[in-house]
């Protein structure tokens, strides 16, 4: 009887020398077991790699043998492997800053790129925010192909996020610049989701026949597709409400209308929102079945399961609250249940300076039973 005691004490003594010598890490949050179709919990976290200047965009090669990370202010482009070695291969002509948000941001790789090497990126420049090409045969960046510009960019708002979708096309998020009603515009490219091909023409059976795919957005930074082939989409409230989004060809999201749920007939309500304080969201991937939302004011990563093969979400769930700061980017590794999650610390609202970012890898599992 006097035995369990002393042997529960020795144990919590052993765990405490080992987070005080950072040999594993807290989650500071209570995990509980996930339900057996949903893909699991965050379990651990461990830093990839640190030293970064505002990594916005992460994409990882076909292979899975390493990943391109963008810096929104240098304008270069890394390779980084599993294990968190980091070579520079390039940088992306023509790019140019805000002094807000703009600059290099989201990062692509073609499904085929074992055969054709191609790469791309959306970055700000001189005339507004573009979609680019440019070739990668692992080692290095060259040539320089714009596939579609003249989407108006501003200090802020400017979107950013590049994702594949199945069906082989690009899709790309674009923010409304600061001038609202350009959401509600069809003929504008800004505050929508656009889809094209590699080519960079709008892709056939867009809704309205030009690259929109839908529309009503106020600045969406967060892109990803789950099991059955559907998009979701993070994205900025102004004051009041974040949204996590369902995006359907041709819906209209709401802004400026519509922050959060409205009852505006015409408009497609969000499928979970926050306040502002609580999200501020950037990145998205999706692992099993569940969406992950990086959050940048609220500095942490929210898990939001899809219930089965429904349009529908259960309750959203906070893990590494203020643990790490800014969380701006989170991606899927290849082939694992892991996500990995990048900091921008060093940007305009962060308290770090340059080199203060990070990038960590959260392990997925399904949590106590």
């Amino acid at each position: 009887m006097t035995a369990a005691p002393r042997m529960s004490r020795a144990v919590a003594v052993v765990a405490v020398l080992l987070l005080t010598a950072g040999l594993v890490q807290a989650v500071p949050h209570t995990a509980h077991a996930a339900p057996a179709d949903d893909g699991g919990v965050p379990t651990g976290i461990t830093t990839v790699s640190s030293g970064w200047s505002i990594p916005w965009g992460t994409h990882w090669l076909p292979d899975g043998q390493s990943a391109l990370v963008t810096e929104r202010d240098t304008f270069k482009v890394f390779k980084v492997t599993p294990d968190g070695v980091r070579t520079q291969v390039g940088t992306v002509p023509q790019a140019v800053t805000t002094g807000g948000e703009g600059g290099l941001l989201g990062a692509a790789v073609d499904p085929q790129w074992a055969t054709n090497h191609r790469v791309y990126f959306m970055h700000t420049a001189a005339e507004g925010n573009r979609v680019v090409r440019m070739t990668y045969d692992g080692t290095a960046l060259t040539g320089y192909t714009v596939l579609l510009q003249g989407i108006a960019k501003n200090r802020y708002h400017n979107g950013g996020r590049l994702a594949f979708g199945p069906d082989g096309l690009l899709y790309a998020s674009t923010g409304d610049a600061q001038n609202s009603s350009l959401a509600q515009d069809r003929n504008s490219l800004n505050g929508k989701i656009l889809r094209m091909t590699t080519d960079g023409a709008p892709a056939p059976g867009n809704p309205f026949g030009t690259y929109v795919y839908s529309l009503g957005h106020r600045n969406p930074q967060g892109l990803a597709f789950d099991r059955n082939g559907r998009l979701w989409e993070a994205e900025f409230g102004n004051s009041s409400k974040d949204e996590l989004n369902l995006i359907k060809p041709g819906a209209n999201y709401g802004w400026p209308t519509c922050e959060g749920t409205c009852g505006t007939a015409g408009m497609t309500n969000p499928k979970t929102v926050w306040n502002v304080a609580e999200a501020s969201p950037s990145g998205l991937a999706v692992v099993g079945n569940v969406v992950y939302l990086a959050a940048l004011r609220g500095q942490r990563l929210w898990r939001i399961p899809i219930t089965g093969d429904t349009e529908n979400v259960g309750p959203a769930t906070a893990y590494y609250v203020g643990s790490y700061g800014r969380l701006r980017t989170v991606t899927k590794v290849p082939g694992q249940d892991q996500l990995w999650v990048s900091t921008t610390n060093a940007d305009n609202n962060g308290t770090g300076g340059a080199g203060s970012d990070k990038i960590f890898r959260v392990t997925i599992g399904q949590g106590p039973q």
